[in-house]
This record gives structure tokens, sequence and C-alpha cells, in this order.
């Protein structure tokens, strides 16, 4: 009897990583609370306007292309659509338990025992309890909305006042003719300020801090992803270390590109009119590299020059009263709803605290060896935690080191060795982002560095005519999808070893 493993998520990372070990021959099941598969991109949490921020092309799994009929940036609604074929066209949707929420996941002598409830009303909240030999956690790192707590916020609901998260946002209708304080900069609040600024009486953003937006094409001609979906636009940005190539961009040629970020920089700040809208960011184009490259909302800017949308820059709200939204700055905006488009906390709400404390360290940091691997804790792995401009992809490649480590095909450092690398990355990580690291699990600029740490320690390679095009040309997904057949391969060589291995042991060591 194959041996079990359960996949808590059906986004990017839950679907690539069950879709895989089924293949492989692994008995799994995928837990996914909602209804539908899709992640973020799940009707139950899609916002108006939500879209993309890699062209389609760049952002589909390597084995299944998007359809040709989408536009270049599809819609979230769109991208839901594109999951289920994904789903259908591979043949695993009965492997996926919806609406089926894990409460509760413990480990102990090899085995994990999870405890779900139903979603459904119709089931009435009906629990159950499973037992497998592996658990992959592939919740994201966008799954527990995160809602600041303002002076007053109890009153202004109690009102009937709203205070929502973008991802509750999903109705258009609820804001027409009101007056709405949106919080943030980031793509979700921009995209929702442009949305709601057709509805509303009044559109207010609050920015704690403005950051660099780029437009989908640069100078209205080049698409941005031809100079930041490469090798070579990686590279602009130093890795925590400089191998290869990279030794040139930052040696001899550092000077030049200084020079190209500077250009690319003013071409934007033009553009999209930063200075006339009030909203050049502080710091060169480069300091994109501490936060994330964030897309410019269509029409964003121009609503903001003609007024329709009102930017408090280098703000944040103080305390909420009487209808009346205070900044520190000392404005004060009216307003009848407020939607925080403020990130997400990273929690793992099914583990207890003894088990979370084994994989994060005291401030919360994730513990991940490669992003993938728990340090110290066997049975456990995550997929998802390496969020990047290609995340689609850095998904797939963890659910391929996942199966190589469940197989026994991967040559892990010792214990003390993972934990100074983990250390050493989380320091770069901080010191880079100026504290803006995600708990260490997001990875942009530096996508395709880390999937190629991944690769060589699986002994995967892509072609050397691939990797060299990746230097001057846009990624493109379907080369990858050459490495499942390999993987095929030496599951078929070590099909008793799947069904034999005790995974619970610290296989590859």
């Amino acid at each position: 009897m194959s041996k079990r493993v359960a996949v808590i998520g059906a986004g990017f990372a839950g679907l690539s990583t069950g879709k895989l070990l089924k293949n492989l021959g692994y008995d799994v099941t995928i837990y996914e609370k909602d209804a539908e598969v899709g992640g973020v991109w799940a009707s139950s949490r899609r916002y108006p306007g939500l879209g993309t921020q890699n062209p389609g092309s760049t952002y589909a799994l390597s084995e299944h292309p998007m359809p040709k009929k989408y536009p270049e940036w599809p819609s979230g609604e769109q991208m839901q659509t594109y999951f289920e074929s994904y789903v259908d066209r591979f043949g695993f949707r009965d492997i996926i338990r919806f609406k089926t929420e894990v409460v509760n996941a413990e480990y102990d002598h090899g085995t994990w025992t999870i405890n779900t409830r139903e979603t459904s009303s119709g089931k009435n909240g009906e629990e159950d309890v499973e037992y497998f030999d592996f658990l992959i956690v592939c919740n994201g790192i966008f799954s527990s909305p995160k809602i600041p707590h303002f002076d007053g916020s109890q009153e202004w609901v109690e009102s009937g006042r709203k205070i929502m998260h973008t991802s509750d946002f999903l109705d258009i209708n609820d804001v027409k003719d009101k007056k709405v304080v949106v919080i943030g900069y980031g793509k979700s609040s921009c995209d929702a300020a442009n949305s709601i600024a057709k509805k509303a009486k009044e559109t207010h953003v609050v920015a704690r801090k403005i950051i660099w937006k780029v437009p989908k094409k640069i100078g209205g001609i080049i698409n941005f992803k031809h100079l930041f979906l490469t090798r070579l636009g990686e590279g602009l940005f130093p890795y925590i270390e400089l191998k290869g190539f990279d030794k040139v961009i930052h040696g001899v040629g550092k000077p030049v590109r200084k020079m190209l970020l500077t250009a690319i920089g003013g071409i934007i700040s033009r553009q999209l009119n930063f200075k006339k809208c009030g909203l050049y960011p502080y710091g060169p184009l480069e300091t994109i590299a501490r936060t994330s490259i964030s897309l410019a909302t269509d029409g964003f800017f121009e609503k903001v020059e003609n007024g329709s949308i009102a930017v408090h820059r280098d703000t944040q709200i103080s305390k909420l009263s009487d209808g009346v939204v205070y900044l520190a700055n000392g404005e004060k905006i009216e307003a009848d709803i407020i939607i925080a488009g403020t990130g997400f906390h990273q929690e793992i709400p099914f583990f207890n605290k003894d088990l979370m404390q084994k994989v994060t360290k005291e401030n919360g940091d994730f513990k991940l060896y490669k992003q993938v691997i728990p340090v110290g804790v066997p049975g456990l792995a995550f997929v998802g935690y390496n969020s990047s401009f290609f995340s689609q992809l850095s998904c797939e490649t963890a659910a391929m080191f996942v199966s190589e480590y469940m197989r026994g095909g991967l040559n892990l450092p010792s214990t003390q060795e993972q934990e100074k690398y983990v250390e050493k990355r989380l320091e770069w990580a901080k010191e880079r982002t100026n504290g803006n690291y995600f708990k260490g699990t997001y990875i942009v600029p530096f996508s395709l560095r880390q999937m190629d740490e991944l690769l060589d320690m699986m002994n995967l390679k892509l072609s050397k005519f691939t990797r060299f095009m990746q230097w001057f040309f846009v990624v493109d997904p379907s080369k990858y999808s050459v490495l499942y057949k390999e993987l095929e391969k030496r599951n078929e060589v070590n099909k008793t070893v799947i069904k034999g291995v005790g995974l619970h042991e610290e296989v590859g060591r």
C-alpha cells in the first residue's frame, strides 16, 4: 500500500504538489476549506478589479499554458477558471476535499493525525479524523487577512460603518455613493481604489510608504517582462552569493547597471507623472528589491491626477471617531467604509504552539531549509513559502524538491548546517529589505536563483540553451515541464522505496 500524504490548500502550491505526488504513486488527499480551487483567486476572496501582476504567459504552470483567448493580463475570474481547467485536464479532482477545513494537525511516532471540519452548512460542521505518513503545508502566505485595529474601531463598526480587508471586498455596489478610505499602497490597495473610484462618492488612499510602481509597458513601448522577468533583469539586484555572470554585473559592470536602472526609473517617473501626482517614491528604482515590484494599476495615476482618488502619503490612521478618520499628519477624512489592503498574517492555525515553535523562531520567522524543509522536523514540508515573480514555477520546483526528499533522493546537510543556512538567509533578507522580509518566505526578486538552488540539489537540469536564453528573453514556464519526466523515471525505479520506506524517518541523510 502506498504511503498516505496530506496536502493543505488548493492554490498553485497545493494543486501542483498534489498532482505530482499522485502521478508518482502516492495516496494523496488535498484539503481545501473553500468550495473551489484557486486560493487567492477563488471567488470568495476576489475583490473587484483583481488581476495578475504577471502576463499570463509567464504565470502559467509548466505543463498547462494559459488559454490563447485570455488577455495578456488575465482577470481574477479567468485565473480561477484556469485552475479548474488544470485539475480537469490532469484528472485529480477526486483527491480534493472541498469545503473541508483542517482544524488540527499533530505528529507522533511517524503518523500525522489530521482533524477536519466541514465548512458546508449542509454538513452542519461535521468533524472527521484521518491519518497520514507525510504532511505538506500549502496554505500560502496570503491566507489570514491582516486588519489593523485603531482607537475607535469598535465604535466605528457598532455605528453601522464598515472596516474590511480587500479580500473581503467582493461587491462593488457596497461602495456606491459612499465615502471610502483605502489603507495601503500595494497592488491590492491600488486595484481596489481604482475600482472604487468609479462608484464611490469619495475615494481616499492612506499610504504609510510610497513605493515604486512599474507600468505594464515602460515608456508605453517595452513590456516590463522584458526588463524584469529575465535572468539579466533579476541579476541587476545582488543575490546572497554572487556567482558566474552576476559577479560581472556587480563588479566591472556596476556603473552600467546603475545607469540603466536610473534611466528606467526616469522613464517610469515621467510616464506615470509621479511628481505631478505628488507620488514620487523615496530612493532610486533599485529599492524595489527591498519590498516587491508592484505593477501600476491601469488608470490609477490618471484618477489621482484628475482628483477622483486622493492619496494621503507618508502617514497613517491614528484614530476613528464619529465618521471621521484622523491621520497622524493632522488631516481628517469623513468616511463610511474603510478597506484595508494591509497584507496577511502568516499563520498556521492548525498547528499547536509546540509545533509552531519547532518550525519558526521566537520572532515568527520560518526556519525552512531552502524555503521548503523545516529544520529538524521530520514528515513535514512547505510548498508556496517561496513566493516570487514566478510563483507557480516556484511552487512546482518546491513540489519536485519535496518528492525527492520523500523518495530519499536528496543529500541534505546536517541539521546544524541547515540551521546555519537558514540563519544566514534570514539575516540577509532582513538587512536587504529593511525588515520587510515577510518572515523569510518572500524571495522577490530572486525567483530564478532560488529555483536554481533547488534544482541543483535535485540534480535536475534545464538545458544549457534554455538557461542561456533566459538571460536575454522572458522566461518560458513550459521549459520546466521536461523535469517531470526525469522525476517519473526516478520514481519508477524506486517504486519499492515509495511503498516501503517510513516517510517519518529523516530520509536523504
